[in-house]
């Protein structure tokens, strides 16, 4: 008796394994085209707060958070920590117009001249976001969920060998987004230049950890356990 056999043939399979191969493709491409939006967007945060630094010293002449004459520039103040959206006068006294930028890049003290920094500019109309000091969504963050901040050269600077008067900040970015951001922004080495990457030491940047001075990473020999999805602090130097 004769056996009726079915199965692919070889056309058949080929057909598959293109359809196959164009999917895999299509996924990738696309993950490829999520990255790449989000290091612009990174890079974009980086390239806005001198825009809005500028603008606010344009507009009142003086800097955001810095600004001694903030409440007759932009309303109701007070020297305490008041709850609501009432504009906060910096401490301690001596600091505020003196210039610069007090206060490490993620500092929560809410009297630090680099935490009021973002209601001042928000309220100055400069930038988006809460006005009031300790609520959800005042403290900036990037597109992977870190905290974004500011402040000045001097004893507050973030990571060994920055150069620039103000330093901004953003953490928890991932590795290959920062190489990535460093070739956008600067010159394609994480270890020096306006652009500089910090690895963590026992912190994690997506929090308002203490402020310390965290070696820089050298790209041509990176510390144990360092791979491109490891989170690193990134800031660049204006």
């Amino acid at each position: 008796m004769k056996r009726n056999q079915s199965g692919f043939t070889l056309i058949e399979i080929a057909i598959v394994l293109v359809i196959i191969g164009l999917l895999l493709g299509g996924v990738l491409k696309g993950q490829e085209l999520i990255n790449s939006a989000k290091v612009k967007n990174l890079a974009t945060d980086f390239k806005n707060v001198p825009i809005y630094i500028y603008g606010y010293q344009d507009k009142y002449k003086a800097l955001p958070g810095d600004d001694t004459n903030v409440c007759a520039h932009l309303g109701g103040c007070s020297t305490s920590t008041p709850a609501g959206p009432a504009v906060l006068a910096t401490t301690p006294t001596g600091l505020q117009g003196n210039g610069i930028i007090n206060g490490a890049w993620n500092s929560t003290t809410q009297t630090d001249e680099s935490y009021l920094f973002w209601q001042h500019i928000r309220l100055a109309g400069f930038g988006p976001g809460s006005t009031t000091p300790g609520s959800q969504g005042y403290i900036p963050t990037n597109a992977v969920g870190g905290i974004i901040g500011v402040t000045n050269s001097g004893a507050d600077l973030p990571i060994i060998g920055m150069v620039g008067t103000y330093i901004v900040c953003s953490g928890s970015i991932p590795y290959k987004f920062a190489k990535q951001l460093d070739t956008t922004l600067d010159d394609g080495v994480t270890n020096k230049g306006s652009v500089m990457a910090a690895y963590p030491t026992g912190g994690n940047f997506s929090l308002p950890t203490p402020n310390g001075g965290w070696p820089p990473i050298d790209p041509a020999a990176p510390p144990a356990g360092l791979n491109d999805d490891t989170p690193v602090l990134v800031c660049m130097g204006y």
